[in-house]
């Protein structure tokens, strides 16, 4: 029995204009083509929970093409962004078609299930975790269900935990390693579309299983640079340091997307530097204060907004370079928030930024918030939740004026001359360090 996994990895910006713009913007072209190159961490995981004596091929499909040969497989199991549903569905059918069962899985499949499992034979939601093999075993008998639900808390707890199956990555030409080591995120911002949409709480890996799997990782790669695949790494401070310490003998580099408040506490940027870390990825979402308020609960970023510069500054002269993520087209933004971002950047010495427009994705609260209010452009708009593609009516512009002030945007910041002067902003931070 030969079990085929396939994710579907290909980003294509819908909106002509951007997508025209990447072809003079390489900074802007390298964001999609790292989205690309990341590994499916949920698929290799999948692999380790099924059965050993069930065959797993691991495969990626970044530019779908229907005319192709399907490989020919027992089951097939496909996973894919919202960005690329739409392919992943031709793809099942095609599958299906041939007399080959799909199961499908997946954060989109687990917000819209009734829509994915018009698809498929059979449909995951939530985690892969406590149902997977379940689900092989009843394949084998002739007994799948149409739909299985995993779970949504314990799932680094024994037996439902596994090492991802790393060696199935070896030999590929990746820029970089995942590796999660927490999933969900307490902060619940309006918009976020991650992994706290299949969890019920804040999940934390114990920190032996997060060093045995950057230990198996580089068994089958010489390739020593990480992503952690989390929503926010250190937002528990005391499980940072602890991991911190633990992963600094490993001689790795790495990356991870966290909160800016890892900028209030000395010791853990020490640590964060001295255990390999180049870069975080930190959601700043707007450069005023005024413009966050609505985005999560507690008013976490709010309160911190005063104070972007001065966090900036510290991270970056503790040797880790930031890259501010930018959210255009929030319910209290103007025309002026394109300038207002040109001139934070500037003003901030940001050496990385990233830019996006707000995507309500479905299974979100802004979905739900911007469907009941009557601004969502389309019903169905799945292919174009690229971050860079506007699917939904602004509350103080027009959706031309977002689109034009994004390309202007672009333009602006990502440009070789920008990037030279907030590169020699970054080297001379780093030399004061000496």
């Amino acid at each position: 029995m030969k079990i085929g996994l396939i994710a579907m990895s290909g980003v294509r910006v819908r909106t002509r204009e951007l997508a025209e713009l990447g072809i003079t913007l390489p900074q802007f072209v390298n964001r999609g083509k790292v989205i690309a190159s990341l590994p499916s961490l949920g698929l290799l995981t999948v692999a380790a929970l099924t059965p050993d004596d069930v065959e797993v091929a691991y495969r990626e499909i970044a530019d779908f093409d229907p005319e192709a040969d399907l490989e020919p497989f027992d089951l097939v199991g496909i996973s894919s962004f919202a960005a690329q549903i739409y392919d992943a569905y031709d793809l099942a059918d095609l599958y299906r078609e041939a007399g080959v069962p799909v199961v499908l899985g997946g954060l989109h499949v687990s917000m819209l299930p009734d829509e994915a499992a018009e698809h498929a034979d059979s449909i995951v939601l939530d985690g892969a975790e406590g149902v997977w093999p379940q689900l092989v075993d009843d394949f084998r008998r002739g007994q799948m269900q149409r739909r299985y639900r995993g779970l949504r808390k314990d799932v680094f707890k024994e037996p439902n935990y596994v090492v991802p199956r790393f060696d199935l990555l070896e030999g590929r030409p990746y820029n970089r390693i995942t590796v999660q080591t927490s999933r969900g995120c307490p902060l619940n911002c309006e918009f976020c579309a991650a992994s706290i949409r299949i969890t019920s709480a804040f999940q934390q890996k114990p920190v032996d299983k997060v060093v045995a799997e950057i230990r198996a990782a580089l068994e089958v790669s010489d390739h020593a640079f990480f992503e952690f695949a989390d929503d926010n790494t250190f937002i528990n401070k005391k499980w940072g340091k602890e991991l911190l310490k633990a992963i600094s003998p490993l001689g790795i580099t790495w990356f991870t997307e966290t909160d800016i408040s890892v900028a209030e506490d000395d010791e853990l940027l020490e640590l964060m530097a001295e255990s390999g870390c180049r870069q975080v990825l930190c959601g700043l979402e707007s450069p005023s204060a005024v413009d966050l308020d609505g985005i999560d609960p507690t008013h976490f970023k709010r309160k911190r907004a005063d104070h972007y510069m001065e966090a900036i500054d510290r991270v970056q002269r503790s040797g880790i370079t930031m890259n501010g993520c930018f959210v255009l087209g929030l319910d209290n933004h103007t025309t002026e928030i394109f300038q207002h971002v040109k001139d934070f950047v500037d003003e901030s010495g940001l050496l990385e930024v990233q830019v996006t427009v707000q995507t309500p994705f479905p299974g979100t609260p802004l979905y739900a918030r911007l469907k009941k209010e009557g601004r969502l452009l389309r019903e169905r708009y799945w292919d174009r939740c690229t971050l860079f593609d506007v699917n939904f009516q602004p509350k103080h512009m027009s959706v031309e004026d977002l689109e034009a002030g994004m390309r202007w945007l672009f333009q602006e910041i990502y440009n070789d001359c920008e990037f030279t002067k907030r590169r020699r902003h970054y080297m001379e931070l780093a030399k004061s360090r000496i």
